[in-house]
C-alpha cells in the first residue's frame, strides 16, 4: 500500500513503518506540498493544533490521496482533536470517531470531490507580509509577530564577528539583526522547520547567509564557530520540556571555538545557569526583563 505520515502518532495507534513521512518538522521528509494529487492509498496524520496550520495540513493530505484513500487523522483533544471531524466535514468528508488516549481519532474514505481544500491550503501557505515584507507561515514559532524574546535579544545583542550561527532560526528575525553586524563574516540559519528555513532563506538573502534543515540536538558539522545566538525551544507536543533548551546549550558549548560565545534568551523561570556553567568559563547574566533573561556564556 503507498502510504504517508505526518507527524508522529502515539504508538498506541500503530503507524505504519514504511509510510513516506511529510511532516516539516522531520528534517529529511518528504515535501507534503510537492506530492503529487491522488497519488497516494493511505494517510496517517498526527494533526498540528493550531487551526490554521491543521487545516492545510489535512487539505493536502486528502489533496495527495486517491477517491477511495483512506485517511487516519488524530490529534489530542485539548490540541484540536475535538474539532477534526468538523474539519473534515467541511471538506466533504465525512468520518467515523473514535476516542483513544486522550485523543480524538477520525477514520475516513476521501470522496470523488472535496470542497474548499484551496481555500485552506492558501490560508495556511508560505506568505509575504505587504507591509513588513516579511516571509512566514501560519505554524511558526511568533509566525506573525517579533516573540517578546526575541526582541529583547536583539536591543541588548553584544559585538559579533566571525563565524556563527543561529539556532532555532525561525524565520529569521534574529538572524537579520546579527547580519547587520559587519564583522559576522558567515551566519548558518538552522531550523528543525523546513518551512522555517525556506522562510528565513528567502528574508535573508545577504551572501553570508547559509541555511539547514536540521535538528540542533544532533548537528556535529559545525565547529570552532566564533559565536553562537539561540531563543531556545522549550516546549514540545504543548509541554514543557527543559531537557530542549539544555541541548541547544551543550550543542553550542561543541561547536564554538576556544573564547567563543553564546548569547540566549530564556524565560526567566527556565534554570539554564547550572547546565551553562559547566559547560562554559564564563557566563553573565546581561539583562532580566518583561519576562525573560538574556545570558553571554564564553567557552
Amino acid at each position: 500500500m503507498n502510504s504517508l505520515i505526518y507527524g508522529r502518532p502515539p504508538l498506541i495507534f500503530d503507524p505504519p513503518t514504511d509510510a513516506v513521512q511529510v511532516s516539516p518538522r522531520h528534517p529529511g521528509a518528504g515535501v507534503l506540498e510537492d506530492l503529487t494529487p491522488e497519488s497516494f492509498d493511505h494517510a496517517v496524520v498526527h494533526a498540528p493544533a493550531g487551526a490554521v496550520e491543521r487545516r492545510y495540513t489535512l487539505a493536502l493530505v486528502l489533496r495527495a490521496l486517491k477517491p477511495g484513500g483512506r485517511i487516519n487523522a488524530m490529534a489530542l483533544k485539548t490540541r484540536g482533536g475535538a474539532r477534526l471531524a468538523k474539519e473534515l466535514k467541511g471538506f466533504g468528508v465525512d468520518c467515523e470517531v473514535v476516542s483513544k488516549a486522550h485523543h480524538k481519532r477520525c477514520l475516513a474514505t476521501r470522496p470523488d470531490a472535496l470542497t474548499g481544500i484551496e481555500v485552506s491550503i492558501k490560508a495556511g501557505a508560505l506568505r509575504q507580509d505587504p507591509e513588513s515584507g516579511i516571509w512566514t507561515q501560519p505554524g511558526l514559532f511568533a509566525w506573525d509577530r517579533v516573540d517578546p524574546g526575541t526582541a529583547l535579544l536583539i536591543r541588548h545583542l553584544g559585538a559579533l564577528k566571525g563565524r556563527g550561527a543561529d539556532f532555532g532560526c525561525g524565520y529569521g528575525a534574529l538572524g537579520q539583526a546579527v547580519l547587520a553586524q559587519d564583522a559576522v563574516t558567515e551566519l548558518t540559519l538552522i531550523d528543525l522547520d523546513r518551512r522555517a528555513v525556506e522562510a528565513a532563506r528567502r528574508n535573508l538573502t545577504d551572501p553570508r547567509a547559509r541555511h539547514l534543515w536540521a535538528d540542533v540536538r544532533t548537528l556535529d558539522s559545525l565547529t570552532d564557530l566564533d559565536f553562537v545566538v539561540a531563543n531556545p525551544p522549550f516546549h514540545d507536543g504543548g509541554a514543557e520540556d527543559r531537557a530542549l533548551g539544555q541541548a541547544f546549550i551543550d550543542r553550542a558549548a561543541k561547536s564554538l571555538r576556544t573564547g567563543g560565545t553564546l548569547w540566549m534568551v530564556a524565560n526567566r523561570h527556565l534554570p539554564y545557569e547550572a547546565g551553562l556553567k559547566s559547560a562554559f568559563k564564563a557566563v553573565r547574566a546581561v539583562v532580566e526583563g518583561e519576562g525573560y533573561k538574556i545570558i553571554e556564556a564564553r567557552k
